[in-house]
């Protein structure tokens, strides 16, 4: 498996991610915009995911459901603000702690044959910042990660 970078600034509302896959930027887009495919990857590998609203267009809302075994939920929502095959730009807020709202831009960078996915999320504070750190946002993305390249190559022989 690969790992995935984590940067957070010390001082600024910024967190910088980075992971490199081999596969390419399309079917890595699809990855991220199908929310049959998203369900099977996205967050941490212990939770259920549900997808109650996916308006995949610029204005267009979604929200999203983790559910660990115990039935507690952890809700996500957010809008969408670009959605081109060169990256996505989203508000992401968790409904735990709303009012806490990050806008995240995610850009795909092909290179023989792999991509690199970069994500910048920027906060409305460090201590905005910081909570998300402190939750465990760095397991729940290195897992969800971890089971996307396990889904690339069932993914790459559909294609």
């Amino acid at each position: 498996m690969g790992t995935t970078e984590i940067i957070a600034p010390e001082g600024q509302p910024v967190i910088d991610m980075r992971r490199d896959f081999a596969a390419p930027r399309a079917l890595l887009h699809r990855a991220h915009t199908d929310p049959a495919l998203i369900t099977q990857w996205l967050g941490p590998k212990q939770y259920e995911m549900v997808i109650d609203e996916w308006d995949l267009r610029d204005g267009g809302r979604y929200r999203y459901i983790h559910r660990d075994d115990a039935g507690t939920a952890y809700t996500f929502h957010g809008v969408f603000h670009s959605t081109s095959i060169d990256g996505m730009v989203q508000t992401f807020e968790f409904e735990g702690a709303p009012g806490h709202v990050s806008m995240d831009t995610l850009w795909f960078e092909e290179h023989d044959g792999r991509t690199t996915i970069h994500v910048r999320s920027v906060f409305q504070s460090v201590e905005d910042r910081d909570a998300m750190v402190a939750a465990g946002m760095g397991d729940g993305v290195n897992q969800g990660y971890d089971r996307l390249e396990a889904l690339i190559p069932t993914l790459l022989v559909q294609a």
